[in-house]
């Protein structure tokens, strides 16, 4: 046996086993990926998984609520409850006074410091003063005549612009104090009285000539109260 020839024989390298162990190009085949981890049931089915939720979630409510099928019933009002009075308006409590329970000509009133007593009414007067210096009314002049008493502790000043005519038609009328001046007896025209004593005057109304005086209200001042005496005769 000849061993020197085995010595020179060239030794092969280790080769990988298998197929596809090299490439072509000689080198290593890279490694196959790793395979996708299985995901679990409830995963892979989203929407059974959601409708299951909603099942169990309804199932415990219903069982918290205790169950009963009975509807509780609606509210009823009470037959027996009183109904409510009806509610007192100001007209009510103080009802205005009728012209047949007013003061009339010739009762005597009172407002502030002033006492007034009317004493007459003249309707249908188309002009007041004479040819000269006059005045003539619009529709008609009405001259309510008056006494006026200061039962006050100090002067107070009469003016006729401070009384109002009250027509059957409910319209207010204010004085017309510049035809009063054209009257010899107006004395209403800013005229002051002293206390105790009282004067005789006349205020002037120009209203339209179909109206119908009903009443006049009469005031000491701008600012009082003032008191209602029915013209109606």
């Amino acid at each position: 046996m000849n061993h020197s020839d085995d010595r020179h024989q060239p030794i092969p390298p280790f080769a990988p086993q298998g197929p596809g162990a090299y490439t072509s190009g000689g080198a290593p085949a890279p490694l196959p990926p790793p395979a996708p981890a299985r995901r679990s049931w409830f995963a892979r089915h989203k929407i059974l998984t959601g409708i299951l939720a909603v099942v169990v979630l309804g199932a415990g409510a219903a069982a918290a609520g205790g169950g009963g099928d009975e509807p509780t019933p609606a509210a009823t009002p009470a037959a027996d409850a009183p109904a409510a009075a009806p509610e007192e308006t100001a007209e009510d409590e103080a009802p205005e006074a009728a012209p047949a329970d007013l003061p009339k000509i010739g009762d005597a009133v009172r407002d502030g410091k002033f006492e007034f007593t009317v004493t007459a009414v003249e309707t249908g007067v188309a002009a007041v003063g004479n040819d000269l210096f006059g005045e003539e009314a619009q529709g008609q002049f009405v001259l309510v005549h008056m006494t006026v008493a200061n039962i006050g502790d100090e002067a107070q000043m009469l003016s006729g612009s401070n009384q109002t005519l009250v027509d059957d038609q409910g319209r207010q009328h204010s004085a017309n104090s510049s035809a009063a001046i054209y009257l010899d007896d107006a004395d209403t025209f800013l005229n002051d009285i002293n206390p105790g004593n009282s004067v005789e005057g006349v205020v002037v109304f120009d209203v339209p000539a179909d109206a119908v005086p009903a009443a006049i209200e009469l005031h000491d001042s701008v600012f009082s109260g003032g008191v209602t005496v029915s013209l109606e005769q």
